[in-house]
């Protein structure tokens, strides 16, 4: 298996099992953007991708829970 697909398939994983608290959030927002500026600009993309995704998911699932219907 290739680096980025792994690397990719590990932030699914976490993303998937990261719900909850600010911690939970951080780390799965880093592991989702990590394999994604792995798969778009390899090991750079990497590092820039999870650093994004770590500052920005909090917000992003405050964002997302006030507008979600049921």
């Amino acid at each position: 298996m290739r680096p980025t697909t792994l690397l990719a398939v590990a932030g699914l994983t976490l993303a998937l099992a990261a719900c909850g608290n600010t911690v939970e959030q951080r780390v799965g927002g880093a592991a989702v953007g990590a394999g994604t500026g792995a798969v778009v600009a390899g090991p750079v993309g990497a590092v820039v991708g999870g650093a994004a995704g770590a500052v920005t998911a909090p917000s992003v699932v405050r964002a997302t829970r006030g507008s979600t219907r049921y």
